[in-house]
């Protein structure tokens, strides 16, 4: 009827016993009978059908017994019980730098290094959602996708629109992380990460890659970079001379050294994905690498529930009284 979860009092419990000496004197007094009307004789009486009363004549010892086990059972004091959890989160800010230059459609990845990014990226984005996440894309240039949030699901569509084309090409590395930099600078996190993925040289912008990478570290900010790309040759999108798009083998160049550097000089690592696997397990060495302080503190509360059991106790007291005395009324 209630939940119930403990009783605060449970030896009172042991007072049901009462009702076993309760039911045993009302058995003796029914099988002893009582005289009633004396009548010269019971043959006309026998005859007569059974009203309802007949078959409710017990009817208010059964309510008088029910409302001394409630009784009971409320003195015991029942309670419910609530289990509150409170969650403190010290949450990690990271900022993701993504390389979309034309080079990101070659296909050593499947289906090609920009879309195996974006799926693998979007992947670590929710497994950390206690972490504020921010996007920002480089070519020859570079700009914010999206600020720093804790709203996982729109920067995941937002990742999810990064097309190859949006700007400039070019591969302008430098740019790209002094971005990243700018959009962590104000943070007052504990912990700021920057996660820095390209396939290329830097070959374009205005800042030097590790001009940048000194700002960063200035600001105490950790630089993790991922160079994209299988070794030796990849087939590489190429302009035809119809002006389409084909794919021609193209030799894969990453300034491995540069982003070595960057890395180093800011406390971070570098990493080389050549294939989609590799690419995810380097995105799940950052995510145990960058841990994210989480403290669960489970408390219980108790609330008393004897209320109802102390109220339908008191109704069935009333209902044998009135079964008693007026419905159920009796010739002494």
């Amino acid at each position: 009827m209630f939940e119930i979860v403990r009783f605060e009092n449970p030896r009172v419990l042991w007072w049901l016993v009462v009702l076993v000496p309760m039911v045993a004197y009302y058995l003796y007094r029914t099988l002893q009978g009582r005289a009633a009307i004396r009548v010269s004789t019971t043959g006309g009486v026998e005859r007569l059908r059974h009203t309802y009363r007949y078959w409710l004549r017990h009817a208010p010892f059964v309510l008088r017994c029910g409302a001394v086990a409630l009784l009971i059972v409320a003195m015991a004091r029942p309670q419910s019980a609530e289990d509150h959890r409170q969650v403190d989160a010290e949450g990690i800010d990271i900022v993701m730098a993504l390389d979309i230059s034309g080079s990101m459609l070659a296909r050593d990845f499947t289906p090609d290094r920009l879309t195996a990014a974006k799926e693998i990226g979007a992947k670590f984005i929710l497994d950390r959602p206690t972490d504020r996440i921010g996007l920002v894309v480089f070519a020859g240039e570079a700009f914010t996708q999206s600020p720093i949030t804790t709203d996982h699901v729109s920067l995941v569509n937002l990742l999810h629109q990064i097309e190859s084309g949006m700007i400039a090409d070019g591969t302008a590395v430098g740019n790209g992380l002094a971005t990243a930099v700018n959009r962590l600078k104000e943070s007052d996190s504990p912990s700021r990460v920057v996660i820095l993925l390209t396939d290329g040289v830097n070959n374009s912008g205005q800042i030097d890659p590790i001009t940048a990478a000194q700002i960063a570290q200035d600001y105490g900010i950790r630089v993790y970079t991922i160079g994209v790309g299988s070794e030796g040759v990849a087939p590489t999108p190429s302009l035809n001379a119809w002006g389409g798009i084909s794919f021609v083998q193209a030799k894969v160049e990453i300034d491995e050294e540069m982003l070595r550097r960057i890395a180093e000089q800011t406390g971070g690592r570098y990493f080389r994905a050549t294939d989609n696997t590799k690419l995810a397990e380097i995105y799940a060495e950052i995510n145990r690498l960058e841990k994210t302080k989480v403290e669960i503190e489970n408390f219980v509360k108790y609330s008393e529930v004897y209320h109802p059991w102390l109220l339908l106790a008191l109704a069935l007291l009333l209902l044998e009284i009135l079964s008693r005395y007026i419905f159920l009324r009796q010739i002494p």
